[in-house]
């Protein structure tokens, strides 16, 4: 058999009307060569939608697509993700479930302080899942999980978390992958990564979810699988090409010119350009910038859409010189809150300010570095 398998979908997810229009499309690709490639089923790993409630044209336009699908006897199987999650355990993952579209796998029972999972089984396959769920809660869960026996079928495993494998030594909850159960297949999402080891795989995001994954990631991915060869093959998807122009500024009254000038260096024409600004103003402010400008000049290349980020670009730092009543002002600060709002919970002040003070390291993907802060914090506050 052949399956395909995918996750981190996140539709409903860009602010930008281009880019939530290519994420879609790259569902609907995913969609077309699952049919074209006659797959036997299909995985969703999580995080399909980008919300447990996502907008009603959202849930309209996957109508359709699931609707194909079933069109072509493709059964879908799913589990929720973190963002699909919903702590009152009901969102519109169960409405494509009633609607015949698709079947959730978690089914699951506690016996002896063990979750035990029970097998959803389609002709000579066995799929368990374990959702995901906000703020990596999942994780000591899923270190308990134990499979019903299903002698003689295919195993597959469909798990919305991070492993400890997948993240190395960043210091954010992640499950010992040691501690899973043996299968043929573990379906995994939540890292937006290639990873792909001892039948361990996750599947990246069909399409990336912000600018950063943008640039890294150029576009999306899903996996087909052959049971029979063992054959794991990653598909990639890619709707447009992506530019990315990185340019230092010290003049924010020059800043335009330096920007266009460097944009005529490329064929701008349906591509997604990224514009990174960086560097300390000597002159100007960062709105002395004419970015309406500078999009219009992109519009005029007919560029597919511009996304620009200036976090990197500051004005230099003044110095400001005011009395204290102390050496510390933080500390001082915090003893009048304290004074002020007397709680059990004030204890816990500096910790927390001592574990907010974590950077980003180079190169730490956003997702990873958000993931390593939350457990700092759990530890603290202990939830």
């Amino acid at each position: 058999m052949i399956f395909a398998h995918m996750g981190d979908c996140h539709i409903g997810s860009w602010r930008q009307p281009q880019l939530m229009a290519l994420n879609f499309q790259s569902f609907q690709v995913v969609v077309d060569r699952c049919i074209k490639e006659k797959v036997d089923f299909i995985l969703i790993a999580g995080d399909f939608f980008d919300s447990a409630y996502p907008p009603i044209e959202v849930i309209k336009e996957t109508f359709g697509e699931f609707r194909k699908l079933k069109n072509a006897n493709i059964p879908v199987f799913f589990i929720a993700g973190s963002h699909d999650f919903s702590a009152s355990g009901k969102t519109f993952l169960d409405v494509l479930e009633k609607a015949g579209f698709g079947t959730n796998v978690f089914r699951s029972e506690e016996r002896d302080g063990r979750i035990i999972l029970q097998p959803t089984i389609y002709k000579n396959i066995a799929i368990y899942g374990y959702p995901g769920k906000k703020s990596g809660m999942e994780v000591p869960e899923i270190e308990k999980i134990k499979l019903q026996d299903s002698p003689g079928l295919f195993k597959i495993l469909m798990l919305h978390t991070a492993i400890r494998d997948a993240v190395g030594t960043l210091p954010i909850q992640a499950v010992d992958q040691e501690k899973l159960p043996e299968v043929d297949y573990t379906a995994l999402a939540h890292l937006h990564i290639k990873y792909n080891k001892n039948r361990r795989v996750y599947c990246g995001p069909t399409f990336p979810n912000n600018s950063l994954e943008l640039e890294e990631l150029r576009g999306g991915s899903f996996y087909l699988i052959d049971t029979t060869t063992g054959k794991i093959e990653r598909q990639e998807i890619k709707l447009k090409e992506v530019i990315v122009i990185d340019l230092e500024l010290t003049d924010a009254f020059i800043g335009t010119e330096k920007v266009i000038e460097e944009l005529k260096k490329h064929i701008l024409k349906d591509k997604i350009i990224i514009l990174k600004l960086r560097g300390i103003l000597e002159r100007g402010k960062v709105s002395d910038i004419n970015f309406n400008h500078i999009e219009e000049f992109t519009r005029t290349q007919e560029a597919y859409v511009l996304l620009r980020n200036t976090t990197k670009l500051q004005a230099p730092q003044t110095e400001i010189s005011f009395e204290l009543k102390s050496e510390n002002i933080e500390e001082e600060i915090i003893s009048k809150f304290r004074e002020e709002n007397p709680n059990k919970f004030n204890e816990l002040i500096f910790q927390l300010i001592s574990a907010l003070q974590l950077e980003k390291k180079e190169d730490e993907r956003t997702q990873i570095f958000e993931d390593r802060l939350l457990s700092e914090v759990r530890k603290i506050i202990k939830i």
